[in-house]
């Protein structure tokens, strides 16, 4: 068994969402004893390091910056000092900064130390009412683009629970091309101001979504999870249409074998004998 590393730990700290209650009693000790907190925003941390007396020392640590920053914090911890890190909101890394710093820190052999806490993903997920036994997280989905357009289609044809962030602007669009795609009957819910005042959260199928919130933009942060695509089971019949038809183009037997499972989810001995006939 090998001994603990040397050197300073960083903390990876969540913080709350909205409300301030749900900062626990090992976060704030955490903060309170660590040298430094690296905040994404320091105006907007102070508030709540001065609601809980944390006095410690505050740097920023953002996406403009962190390349310069990763090198010093990582010198720090090898001297001996702890660090922390969080983010304006939840848990960092999760859409925000915090990636590159504890790539670096692993990579010295130095402790990474998670200190969990409130995190929208997490929460929108469990109160959506939707499958939470296997989801993908996929942030903020690209703006526009082919990137966005891939984005769009790694949702549409899902099979398990997808979660994702947008900005509230962009909800009704974002449903009316999920819809486009073919996903317009699925389950969906838009989470929004969670742990707020005004937190809502509203379900039904990504098409009726996508016209409630045509009429009616959303404020605040939203979190939208959408369920994932229903596996139909194909006929025999469906299937030797398709494999007639991709014979007809030439497909070899392995071909339309790999064809029949991987598109249309047949069992693979039914695709083999099919492919065969």
């Amino acid at each position: 068994m090998s001994d603990a590393p040397a050197g300073g730990r960083l903390f990876v700290v969540s913080t709350p969402i909205g409300n301030m209650g749900d900062f626990s009693f090992r976060a704030v000790e955490v903060l309170q004893g660590a040298a430094l907190i690296l905040a994404e925003d320091t105006r907007h941390s102070r508030h709540l390091l001065d609601r809980y007396g944390i006095s410690t020392a505050v740097e920023s640590y953002h996406e403009h910056n962190e390349a310069r920053m990763t090198p010093m914090v990582v010198r720090r911890l090898q001297q001996g000092s702890d660090v922390a890190l969080i983010s304006d909101a939840g848990t960092p890394l999760l859409s925000d900064p915090g990636a590159r710093l504890v790539h670096a820190v692993a990579d010295a052999g130095l402790t990474v130390v998670p200190i969990p806490g409130a995190s929208a993903l997490l929460a929108a997920l469990v109160a959506s009412a939707i499958d939470a036994d296997r989801f993908t997280f996929f942030g903020f989905l690209p703006r526009k683009g082919r990137e966005r357009t891939e984005a769009l289609e790694a949702v549409a044809t899902l099979r398990h629970t997808a979660v994702l962030y947008e900005a509230p602007g962009r909800v009704a669009a974002t449903l009316a091309d999920l819809a486009e795609l073919g996903a317009g009957g699925r389950t969906a819910a838009i989470a929004r101001e969670l742990t707020k005042q005004f937190e809502e959260v509203r379900r039904g199928t990504v098409g009726e979504l996508a016209a409630y919130y045509g009429e009616s933009p959303p404020r605040g942060e939203v979190v939208m999870v959408v369920a994932g695509a229903q596996v139909v089971a194909p006929t025999e019949e469906g299937m030797r249409a398709k494999a007639a038809e991709l014979r007809a183009a030439g497909a070899s037997s392995r071909d339309i074998v790999a064809s029949l499972v991987g598109e249309l989810g047949a069992p693979r001995n039914i695709a083999y004998r099919i492919a065969h006939e």
